[in-house]
């Protein structure tokens, strides 16, 4: 197996929204596509039933990040989508232990269709960490390999 095949240990990923770092994100979850599945029976073939690729669809992309000063321009960005809704180029670098880059997704039309603010309560020894959620709905992704990825 190769040095680039090899399966992935100790990844890291930046998160950028209309080419603005947003480094700080720590979960990503949703990064999913399904065909839809027709069914079709053909006639005089009482035996067999066909199944052909229909629509595709995406999930939605779920971003987990620490509360730190830069959660307000999250929850504005999602609060604004009622008033004057925006869509953004999301993009997710996927980064292997030496930081080179393995892997870009590229989420076109991604806008915010829920946020969830922190949980707050501490542990026994008192440690707390705030954790916010930001899920984009987007119209596809496209995935790049390598070093050379944007």
């Amino acid at each position: 197996m190769s040095q680039s095949a090899a399966p992935g240990l100790s990844l890291s990923f930046d998160v950028q929204i209309d080419d603005v770092p947003v480094a700080t994100f720590t979960g990503c979850s949703g990064l999913d596509a399904q065909f839809e599945v027709l069914e079709w029976q053909e006639g005089g073939d009482n035996g067999t039933v066909a199944r052909l690729p229909g629509r595709l669809s995406y999930s939605n992309v779920q971003l987990t990040r620490s509360v730190d000063s830069d959660s307000g321009q999250l929850a504005a960005w999602f609060s604004q989508q009622q008033r004057q809704p925006a869509r953004r180029t999301a993009v997710i670098h996927l980064f292997d232990g030496n930081r080179a880059k393995v892997t870009t997704w590229t989420l076109a039309g991604a806008w915010p269709v829920r946020y969830s603010g922190p949980t707050l309560s501490t542990g026994p020894g008192g440690e707390a960490i705030a954790v916010e959620t930001i899920e984009l709905a987007h119209e596809g992704f496209q995935i790049t390999n390598g070093p050379a990825a944007g």
